[in-house]
């Protein structure tokens, strides 16, 4: 990059971020392109061209290499946006879509107005290697599963069957069922079963340990019936400042448990939830609130209020009802954060109580 930089109190630079080049555009505060080309996507060469330069704004979008570069470039006193990929459509819709232009768009639309680059803000390094620890699990119990799943596959397809079996102790009350056919097959992916669930295990192992020495707040979160200490520490590490939400309900959006809309005039159709955020952890609130709602939940508002949404009726008010428990929980976890109060599980029904007296 040219020394333009060092003249220019009001710039605006797009870098887009390859897995080996970042192709950069600066354009000054009249919109004129001043420089454009691309620098390699290391620290070194970041450092090098962005250490010493006079502070400008610096648009990126989210991925793989954003976290890293964005706080390397801020400590260089650079301003930041990370514009959200979800929301940023001007990039994708464009019928001459390359590196060189996807950094000009960057740095048009970040010029003009960030709050159209919906910007995201990246967890910080100590937690991004927490969270590692829980997403590496996630991959374990993934690739098992599938696993598990060719099996019972194989089995079938030639006349077999294996009985139900917890996946834990799959491995080894299935080698039973095996046709012989089928053994020498079938044997490595069994034994390679057996090293995930023991790989599993020791995971599990290092996520008690790092809760229970790192973070606190997963003992308060744990005493919602339902939550265990996987789901009180990842929703932990996502969140990682409840005091960014403007109110507790946002979570929600946050984590794409909220319906999407799509109103015109009088017709508001029932639309599907958003699935944005963190998928891993809108999964394990969904499982809570599996539990939550079984045979095994204790009395609380949010089972009382879950079952009274499941007996409305409909085609698939259940499932809703798992979906709408699971969305309030995450909004009762934030608050919890936020406040550190002990939960009262029928806070509701105290409140009912003495509005009756």
């Amino acid at each position: 990059m040219d020394d333009s930089i060092s003249s220019t109190t009001q710039a605006t630079i797009g870098l887009d971020l390859g897995d080996r080049y970042a192709h950069y555009c600066h354009i000054d505060e009249g919109g004129e392109i001043i420089d454009e080309g691309r620098v390699a996507t290391t620290a070194r060469a970041l450092t090098r061209e962005y250490e010493h330069a006079l502070a400008v704004r610096i648009v990126i979008e989210a991925g793989c290499h954003s976290p890293w570069v964005s706080r390397l470039l801020e400590g260089f006193g650079h301003e930041v946006i990370v514009a959200n990929p979800r929301q940023l459509r001007l990039i994708y819709r464009n019928d001459s879509k390359s590196d060189r232009v996807d950094a000009e768009y960057l740095a048009r639309v970040g010029r003009l107005d960030p709050q159209l680059l919906f910007p995201i803000r990246h967890r910080k390094a100590d937690t991004q290697a927490d969270r590692a620890l829980l997403r590496s699990r996630e991959l374990l119990i993934r690739t098992r599963t599938r696993m598990i799943s060719h099996i019972r596959g194989l089995v079938k397809s030639i006349g077999g069957r294996i009985p139900r079996a917890h996946t834990a102790c799959f491995a080894t009350k299935a080698r039973e069922y095996i046709p012989v056919e089928l053994l020498e097959t079938v044997a490595p992916l069994l034994d390679q079963i057996n090293a995930i669930t023991q790989q599993i295990k020791a995971y599990n192992g290092r996520i008690e340990m790092l809760a229970g020495e790192k973070y606190p707040e997963v003992e308060l979160l744990t005493q919602v019936n339902g939550v265990g200490t996987l789901t009180a520490l990842a929703f932990i590490l996502a969140i990682e400042d409840p005091y960014r939400f403007r109110n507790s309900r946002a979570v929600a959006s946050y984590l794409g448990l909220r319906p999407r809309q799509d109103d015109s005039g009088s017709h508001q159709p029932q639309l599907r939830i958003t699935k944005a955020g963190d998928p891993m952890l809108r999964q394990l609130l969904v499982q809570c609130a599996n539990h939550i709602l079984g045979p095994l939940g204790k009395d609380s508002d949010l089972r009382i209020w879950g079952h009274t949404l499941a007996e409305r009726g409909g085609k698939n008010a259940k499932k809703r009802a798992r979906v709408a428990v699971a969305r309030r929980l995450s909004v009762v976890l934030l608050s919890m954060l936020k406040t550190g109060e002990a939960y009262d599980p029928l806070h509701g029904s105290h409140d009912d109580k003495v509005s009756a007296a």
